[in-house]
């Protein structure tokens, strides 16, 4: 799926393409909000999740590497070395 097709999903078909399609590669954790990061084809997502509901908030598209660099820690590549 390109990103221009992403961007023009509505909520529930995001949902579906980020929970079928794509595959999930970090989070992250605040105190009311835990965000994944997904990869789709050649863009990443971050989904914005609720703690207490655990409902989708929002989604942010990444474009590229650059963008997720605060991840790179949080990417367990072990098993992709041996």
């Amino acid at each position: 799926m390109k990103l221009s097709d992403f961007i023009l999903l509505n909520e529930e078909d995001k949902k579906y393409a980020v929970m079928n399609n794509a595959v999930a590669l970090a989070q992250r954790s605040y105190p009311d909000t835990i965000v994944f990061l997904f990869q789709l084809d050649y863009y990443y997502i971050e989904a914005y999740c609720n703690k207490t509901d655990k409902s989708i908030e929002e989604y942010r598209l990444l474009p590229d590497t650059n963008a997720i660099s605060h991840y790179l820690e949080a990417i367990p590549i072990d098993d992709l070395l041996n």
